[in-house]
């Protein structure tokens, strides 16, 4: 039984310097012509904006342009007491104050919106809204087929005073800077079959599919970035990847039916349960990462489209991929 996961002999700091100037020294990610050439007709509809700005008396108005916001069991007075209401007065001010000027994300959001027509042209880009969801942090995003709801009051930067009392690991999420990956997690969510078995490398592999159809859908978006780390969860991730992996093979994980795995390396948490000393080193959701590097071997060793990959079994991705950590 392994029992120590290794932490490389090398200097932290020396690694994000090298890692640093490595990925400086390469060309910035670029879009192909094609994808820019790609015709979408994007508007973003700033409801919490509107909101703000309403009185019970244009109420009407407001419900006529957006009634799948303003459900039927909900008397009139309950949306005039939100609109009164001093905690929601002040998160639609706050609102307001960081994403006075949302023509950067509209434009991340023209250019993910592009790249999902490119993989999969049957994809129609849905209407987008902003709302105020009071901080529900665990549906920033809402995408339907023909609906995106984005709530803002859940990207007002890690350190806002709203998000005070939670979690660290969750807050830190919390950033405007993730709203595309956002959206293009829950795309992957939606075109990503769920596995059929229920092995811990069946669970490795469909966030592989996730964050592999990341990549493609967000080129200019970093590494850390498309998974949620820092920078420096990153880093600790490849520098510990080869030891990561050993401990998953010789505690006989791969095959294991554990429902307790995924809690300890692939749902969010604080850091990965490995049941050793460094474990507050990790980050969280390490299996995700090892995920992604189970399918990025797979599609450098094989030539298939995205979609046929999205359908196969996670055994062959494994298999084919001949995965072999970084030392």
């Amino acid at each position: 039984m392994y029992r120590k996961l290794l932490c490389k002999q090398i200097g932290f700091l020396a690694i994000f310097t090298i890692l640093v100037m490595f990925f400086g020294c390469k060309q910035s990610p670029k879009v192909s012509e094609d994808v820019k050439n790609i015709k979408i007709d994007l508007k973003v509809d700033r409801f919490d904006s509107e909101f703000a700005a309403a009185t019970p008396e244009n109420l009407s108005v407001l419900k006529g342009k957006y009634p799948y916001l303003f459900p039927e069991r909900y008397a009139d007075s309950v949306w005039v007491a939100k609109m009164k209401d001093t905690i929601q007065v002040e998160l639609l001010f706050e609102v307001e104050k960081e994403f006075s000027d949302f023509s950067q994300e509209e434009q991340s959001l023209k250019l993910l919106f592009q790249h999902i027509k490119y993989y999969f042209p049957k994809f129609e880009s849905p209407k987008v809204v902003t709302v105020i969801s009071d901080v529900d942090y665990s549906n920033r995003v809402i995408l339907t087929d023909s609906l995106l709801l984005i709530g803002l009051d859940n990207y007002l930067g890690p350190k806002h005073r709203f998000y005070r009392d939670i979690q660290k690991y969750i807050s830190a999420d919390l950033d405007r800077q993730y709203i595309d990956v956002d959206v293009a997690g829950a795309f992957a969510k939606k075109v990503v079959p769920r596995p059929q078995e229920r092995t811990f490398l069946a669970q490795l592999v469909y966030y592989g599919k996730e964050l592999y159809l990341k990549d493609k859908l967000l080129p200019l978006a970093s590494d850390a970035q498309k998974i949620n780390y820092s920078e420096e969860q990153l880093v600790w991730s490849e520098a510990n990847e080869q030891a990561i992996w050993r401990n998953f093979i010789e505690s006989e994980y791969l095959y294991s039916t554990d429902n307790t795995l995924a809690r300890r390396f692939l749902d969010p948490a604080p850091f990965s349960k490995f049941g050793l000393e460094l474990d507050n080193e990790s980050p969280g959701r390490i299996g995700r990462y090892i995920g992604r590097q189970i399918v990025r071997a797979f599609m450098a060793k094989n030539e298939v489209t995205i979609q046929q990959m999205l359908n196969l079994p996670a055994e062959e991705i494994f298999k084919k991929s001949n995965y072999k950590p970084r030392k």
